[in-house]
């Protein structure tokens, strides 16, 4: 076509838009279940093992079943490159034309994905029911074809978001590791840390949320040494971060990130803003071209990659059984941080709105719509289910949210366990401790391969309130670790800074030839 503009129809940007969210909802980049397959085979941390192996094992289940990794589906994030030789074919603006793939993505009857946006987010906060609108970004650049990178990014790796103005001789490094470290688990490692360097505070923002898509080459990186300050940074804040023993989860480990991307810009000389963005296990983006030729064409990763680990590697080790429909106070008070419990019977589900509703209930002196007496609770918004599935992915959400209700809903209702997702605050863990109530945690990133325990769901309470509704579960088998116990001891305090210790340990051991 030489030099003349190149015309794409409107239509095949948004057929192209959902067929790539459709896309990575269920299948993983295959360099990172590479990387978290290495990972996996190096792991000394049983509860961390056991996470990544969850993880692993989930994904190529949902890549088999085409049904999403994760049940928050995320924000749609795209970041377009227009070349100034083409021209669009419809009478739509860009933004409207992803928004339409966004739409048919999300209401996939095949496939449904979660819709996770509100449309004000300062009062009514009331979901659009279809993800929409995406954040979009645009730059115009020569040529005549349009590159997309289209990314989901889920709401607990999103609110680990972090902004500083460093002075411009303070260490960037420094404060990365730093604030890794305060960060707690709710960005569900392990993942990506992506760091923007420069430009202004929003353009620092734009830099790490477009460089945490780039291909992931720690390993080949390593390998070969640096070649500029931004690789020998990337390096130094991999070794950093995976040596404060986070782990997968916050479980204690030896892998918090399996990369570290770096991007930089020019800014001003009394400046040096730096943003940081986590990226979650569940990792979903895809970089596609089209050049006039018809939507997006995507091929199938070869699953074959995948390493084939199963429920019996999983709970090969001791594991408990719990019986829900008989769990008593005192069953519960034997559990101990770090075991891996199997969880069969009845148990209840309750999210944000759901804990805020009932909170209002408990004030105004009114009965709550189901009994909490003697239930557990897990706190999921499921995805809705289709064909003859009882549930959609139903991974955990993270529990954090919840803590500013822990100490009524536990004092009024007679709960005798929670199950999320990540640590609990102080207060929160003062509850448990006050109401014999003990924590455990779901493992995020295997929403998929924790609904196949649910062998039936209904909705009891709230229904209005969509994925966010009190469910009544029956579960067998439900894979969880028990992660707060009555007495207050926490995995996510305890495991990190027993691996963290180990791997300085071994570090010093290594420097003077032991």
């Amino acid at each position: 076509m030489g030099n003349r503009s190149r015309i794409v129809a409107g239509t095949d940007i948004s057929r192209s838009v959902a067929d790539a969210l459709q896309y990575i909802s269920y299948y993983h980049p295959p360099d990172y279940i590479r990387s978290l397959s290495q990972a996996y085979a190096r792991e000394q941390s049983p509860s961390a093992k056991n996470a990544i192996g969850q993880i692993l094992l989930n994904s190529r289940m949902a890549g088999f079943g085409r049904r999403p990794i994760c049940q928050d589906t995320g924000l749609v994030v795209v970041f377009a490159k227009v070349g100034m030789g083409v021209r669009i074919k419809s009478a739509a603006s860009f933004a409207e034309l992803v928004n339409r793939g966004v739409r048919q993505a999300y209401l996939d009857p095949d496939n449904p994905l979660r819709p996770s946006i509100v449309s004000d987010p300062l009062a009514g906060r009331v979901n659009t029911r279809d993800n929409t609108p995406a954040v979009v970004h645009v730059d115009l650049v020569p040529g005549n074809q349009i590159e997309i990178t289209i990314a989901a990014k889920g709401g607990g790796s999103e609110n680990k978001t972090r902004f500083t103005t460093l002075n411009p001789s303070a260490s960037v490094a420094d404060w990365v590791v730093n604030t890794v470290s305060t960060l707690g688990s709710g960005w569900c490692p392990p993942g990506l840390i992506s760091v923007g360097i420069g430009g202004s505070s929003e353009k620092a923002m734009l830099l790490a949320k477009e460089a945490m898509n780039e291909p992931i080459d720690m390993s080949e990186l390593i390998a070969r040494g640096a070649s500029s300050a931004e690789e020998a940074l990337r390096i130094e804040l991999y070794e950093r971060i995976n040596g404060l023993g986070i782990g997968a989860q916050g479980l204690g480990g030896l892998t918090t990130v399996v990369d570290v991307k770096v991007a930089t810009y020019p800014t001003h000389a009394a400046s040096k803003p730096v943003a940081l963005i986590p990226q979650c296990a569940a990792n979903r983006h895809l970089t596609f071209t089209l050049d006039g030729t018809g939507p997006v064409q995507l091929q199938p990763p070869d699953l074959s990659e995948w390493p084939r680990i199963g429920n019996e590697d999983l709970h090969s080790g001791d594991v408990r059984r719990v019986n829900l429909d008989a769990l008593t106070r005192e069953e519960t008070a034997s559990w101990r941080c770090g075991e891996t419990l199997l969880l069969s019977g009845k148990m209840l589900t309750g999210r944000d709105a759901a804990h805020k509703r009932m909170i209002d209930l408990i004030d105004a002196g009114e009965p709550l719509p189901v009994d909490l007496r003697g239930r557990v609770i897990y706190f999921v918004g499921p995805v809705r289910a289709v064909r003859d599935e009882v549930v959609g992915p139903a991974g955990p959400t993270t529990s954090s949210r919840m803590d500013s209700f822990a100490e009524k809903m536990l004092a009024a209702t007679g709960l005798l366990a929670m199950v999320g997702k990540a640590e609990r605050d102080p207060a929160a863990i003062e509850s448990i401790v006050r109401h014999k109530a003990p924590y455990l945690v779901a493992v995020g990133g295997a929403a998929y391969l924790i609904s196949k325990s649910i062998k039936a769901a209904r909705i009891v309470a709230f229904e209005d309130l969509g994925m966010e509704a009190i469910y009544e579960f029956e579960v067998q088998d439900m894979p969880v670790i028990m992660a707060v116990d009555v007495e207050g001891n926490s995995i996510h305090n305890s495991g990190p800074i027993e691996w963290r210790k180990r791997m300085a340990a071994d570090t010093i051991a290594r420097n003077i030839g032991v």
